[in-house]
């Protein structure tokens, strides 16, 4: 007997999982169509030419301020590396000139004229005192410390303190004739300024700025920054070129 309530075969499995293939491949097809069609600039966006550049600018000057730092960092570093050089033992410096001036105040205290009635002792023990001021002077020099005598010369506030004026009119007027205190100089500055008399009375000196420059040049010292420095590195209680 047959079975009443069948009406035909049955579809094969095979011919429905054979359909699903060819529709994705018909999704991927179009997919790639689309693709191809759009092109790559569709993709990407399009670079904001203006933003980009303003950024180069802002790099290229970033780059010209950093080198400029940097250049202004090796010159500071190298001057202060000269000065710490030249004016490093000023302190020390500063402190030995006391020693200086008593071994030369010991001389002068003895005239020469005097010192052949002395006898031999002495006269060896005055001889070992003017050895020892040469060599002290001789080791200030090597250091860069050199001492000045303003005796003749034309009065410079930058390298000399006048403590008295004496008349004197056979001389002009702002002349040193006395020397109480001989100075020093360190490199370009003032380690202590020379203490002097001044002539007043006498005839005034012609163009006494010119002047006054010369002798700041034969003392080795810069002028009109001479005493601004002498002055900072006193009120301070610094020695020249100290941090």
């Amino acid at each position: 007997m047959t079975d009443p309530t069948a009406s035909g075969p049955a579809p094969a499995p095979e011919a429905e999982s054979a359909k699903e293939p060819r529709a994705a491949d018909t999704a991927t097809a179009a997919a790639e169509t689309a693709a191809s069609t759009a092109g790559p600039d569709a993709a990407a966006p399009q670079p904001d030419v203006a933003a980009l550049a303003k950024e180069a600018a802002e790099f290229k000057d970033r780059l010209l301020r950093t080198l400029a730092e940097m250049e202004n960092l090796r010159r500071r570093t190298e001057r202060e590396v000269a000065d710490a050089r030249a004016y490093g033992i000023s302190g020390f410096g500063r402190d030995m000139l006391g020693v200086a001036d008593n071994l030369s105040r010991a001389l002068t205290a003895i005239a020469a004229e005097n010192r052949e009635n002395l006898p031999a002792p002495a006269v060896a023990f005055i001889e070992g005192v003017e050895l020892t001021e040469r060599e002290l002077l001789k080791a200030f020099e090597r250091n860069g410390v050199k001492k000045f005598d303003p005796q003749g010369q034309k009065f410079d506030p930058n390298v000399h303190q006048a403590m008295f004026e004496v008349p004197d009119p056979s001389v002009p007027a702002g002349t040193v004739v006395q020397v109480v205190q001989a100075g020093y100089t360190i490199g370009e500055r003032v380690l202590r300024p020379a203490l002097v008399g001044v002539a007043k009375g006498g005839p005034k000196a012609a163009k006494p700025g010119a002047e006054a420059t010369e002798q700041t040049q034969q003392a080795g010292v810069a002028p009109g920054e001479a005493a601004a420095a002498y002055a900072a590195n006193e009120s301070a209680g610094k020695p020249d070129g100290a941090a």
